[in-house]
């Protein structure tokens, strides 16, 4: 009862925490409109947090103090200008008032009007400043996982290289990356270091994935540190797997120091020593979490083999191909389909699924690789190519996402499989099934375990569909993907449904690992945490510093963001409201103080930059007024002043229900 009392009082805590931050950031908006005109004695006759209904006020000399309704914001109500009545700007009765807003001069109404956008930029430098005297763990601008086949796997880049810039732009951290290709337009300029400490250059040219600009440079990196839950019974290991079943458990927050007699860095070294021992049983030395002064303990964990169902797919062609790659200085193409390696054919004598590790078993020595190449329609030929693979580990690098296809590192290209059977392992699943040589897979479904504590796919079955098209027409071939999905929820019984003689007929099968033709993992079943870094600033004028850093980065990363917005780069969808905003800062709230002062921040821009666009309402729209009189010497008609501020009434209104849909409906309940 403590525990779950402790666990209710800290997410009521994170909700309060920000409640009161949007409400400070809203508040200092307006302070800065009400400051300024008491400065420039005119008469604010209510400052309120929140529109509509008043739920509290209280009344202090001329001025209204109040709380509304609805906290989507807050407005100073000065004599002479109200939203609401926007015939008040052009009143000569209240313009004789000199107490009135309308009755001011130009720079004065300019410098109300502007002081609210000015006060939301000092204080996102405090809040940003505030964030890096804490300290803020950020995830470092490290590359944990490339896509295959996307822009940044096609250019070289893999697990472990960080991004140290991106179109001349220093980049602090993973986010900063994500950011740094979603505001970008055109080709991108990238600069990092490879997890070997060599430098490079990239001019890489995103792709739209999904509602975004993307190169495939998707995930932080990982780091040494095993994984830790809320529930500190939870289990780090993936159950049934080799780390799971080892006679010394590892435990929530362990750290992996060495494997066998290699001392680690850093989580690619790990990855690429498992790869290379992947066959054998290795020895993790941990240090506990609980005792970091003690000697490290030695955990022995087996071999990690593949769950396969014994079919061997017939290979597709290849689909995409690395620069500089060895597969590129020795001629492959895009489309070409591998049938031999050193007069072995691909389908039955080896299967498909096994070139990654065979390939890098090859490294160093010259492969002879038949390949099918289209020649004319209808027509192809047959080539040999000499190609000498590199020093690259196989099956680091898995596909992660329906469309994804299996990557050879040590070539440099990447391929799919297509779902028609050309041979069936004698004792397998498969075979004890009925499965045969020429049918083809149309679906997979995969039941997760009732027992299986991850709750991964929420107890859902993953249905998995071969050759339907995409969205772009292409014939999509997931059995690559739908592989790797065996293992990553292990102990899963799957439902194949194949066509057979123009009839469809479903199996029920238990992955297990092959008898005649095994193969192995890299990873031995350890949950892993994110790497993350602090980043501190050492004294206050070092604080100030990245606050200011900060708060133009965030106006750049926003104009950026409405720009793609309109070019139609980025998706409407990306929008968030206000209850996205508050989930945002909930979850934020949650790592910390210092986390929660960096998302006011961004926030505070936010409110800047937008509350300065051209439109009628907001502070950017007065200011288009004044400039008009300020320069024509009289102020714009007052049939012009109401109209534009009912059509921006309108805009406001429509852009905040669209946000409120996509909310509630896309990225809550995710419709649409």
């Amino acid at each position: 009862m403590l525990i779950l009392a402790a666990f209710t009082i800290g997410k009521l805590l994170s909700a309060v925490y920000v409640a009161l931050g949007l409400g400070l950031v809203i508040f200092f908006h307006e302070l800065g409109h009400f400051a300024v005109a008491k400065w420039c004695n005119v008469n604010v006759e209510r400052f309120s947090i929140g529109f509509g209904p008043i739920i509290w006020s209280k009344k202090k000399g001329e001025t209204e103090y109040a709380i509304s309704l609805i906290p989507f914001g807050g407005y100073v109500k000065m004599l002479g200008q109200d939203d609401m009545d926007p015939s008040q700007l052009s009143s000569d009765e209240i313009a004789e008032n000199p107490r009135s807003y309308s009755a001011k001069n130009v720079p004065q109404r300019m410098a109300i009007i502007s002081a609210g956008v000015i006060m939301n930029i000092i204080t996102a430098v405090i809040f940003f400043g505030i964030a890096y005297s804490l300290g803020v763990n950020v995830l470092p601008s490290t590359i944990g996982h490339v896509k295959v086949g996307m822009p940044a796997w096609v250019a070289g880049l893999e697990s472990g290289d960080q991004i140290t810039k991106i179109n001349g732009t220093k980049s602090k951290s993973f986010m900063d990356i994500v950011q740094g290709v979603v505001i970008s337009t055109g080709n991108i300029d990238i600069e990092g270091i490879h997890a070997d400490g060599t430098t490079y250059e990239k001019n890489i040219e995103p792709q739209m994935v999904g509602t975004r600009r993307g190169i495939g440079a998707e995930n932080p990196t990982t780091s040494l540190n095993v994984a830790r839950y809320e529930d500190k019974t939870f289990s780090p290991t993936v159950t049934g797997s080799p780390a799971a079943e080892a006679t010394v458990p590892f435990k929530q927050g362990d750290t992996i120091k060495k494997i066998d007699d290699v001392k680690l860095d850093n989580f690619t070294q790990l990855v690429n020593y498992l790869a290379v021992k992947r066959k054998e049983s290795v020895t993790f030395h941990v240090q506990r979490l609980d005792e970091p002064d003690s000697e490290l303990v030695e955990i022995s964990v087996k071999p990690n083999p593949f769950n396969t169902l014994g079919i061997w797919m017939d290979i597709g062609t290849i689909t995409s191909i690395q620069d500089d790659s060895p597969a590129a200085k020795a001629g492959f193409q895009i489309h070409d389909k591998i049938t031999k390696i050193n007069n072995k054919t691909l389908g039955t004598e080896i299967n498909p699924l096994h070139l990654p590790y065979i390939f890098a078993d090859y490294q160093g020595q010259e492969v002879t690789v038949s390949v099918s190449r289209p020649a004319k329609v209808g027509e192809t030929k047959e080539i040999d190519l000499k190609v000498t693979p590199r020093k690259k580990n196989g099956w680091i690098s898995a596909p992660s996402s329906e469309g994804e296809p299996l990557s050879v590192p040590a070539l440099g290209i990447a391929y799919h499989l297509v779902p028609s059977v050309l041979k069936i392992e004698p004792d397998s699943p498969a075979a004890k099934a009925g499965i045969a040589v020429g049918d083809r897979v149309r679906t997979m479904v995969i039941f997760p375990p009732e027992s299986d504590q991850s709750k991964k796919i929420k107890g859902k079955p993953l249905e998995i569909r071969f050759g339907e098209e995409d969205s772009k027409g292409r014939v999509i071939n997931n059995w690559a993907y739908a592989f790797w999905m065996m293992q990553i929820y292990s102990n899963s019984k799957v439902k194949i449904s194949v066509s057979r003689e123009s009839k469809i007929k479903d199996f029920d099968l238990m992955p297990a690992p092959s008898k005649s033709n095994p193969f192995y993992l890299p990873m031995r079943g350890i949950s892993m945490m994110p790497l993350r870094k602090k980043v501190i600033a050492s004294d206050l004028k070092e604080a100030v510093n990245m606050g200011l850093a900060d708060t133009k980065n965030s106006i750049y990363q926003i104009y950026f963001t409405l720009r793609n917005l309109f070019g139609g780069e980025l998706s409407v969808k990306e929008l968030r409201g206000p209850i996205g905003i508050a989930g945002i800062g909930y979850q934020i709230a949650k790592n910390g103080m210092a986390e929660l002062m960096l998302f006011l921040g961004m926030l505070s821009v936010n409110l800047a930059v937008l509350n300065f666009l051209p439109i009628p309402v907001l502070d950017g729209g007065h200011m288009v007024f004044l400039a008009w009189e300020g320069i024509t010497r009289k102020p714009p008609s007052e049939k012009v002043i109401i109209a534009g501020t009912y059509v921006g009434m309108a805009f406001v209104l429509s852009l905040m229900l669209l946000v409120l849909y996509l909310d509630i409906f896309v990225h809550w309940l995710g419709i649409g």
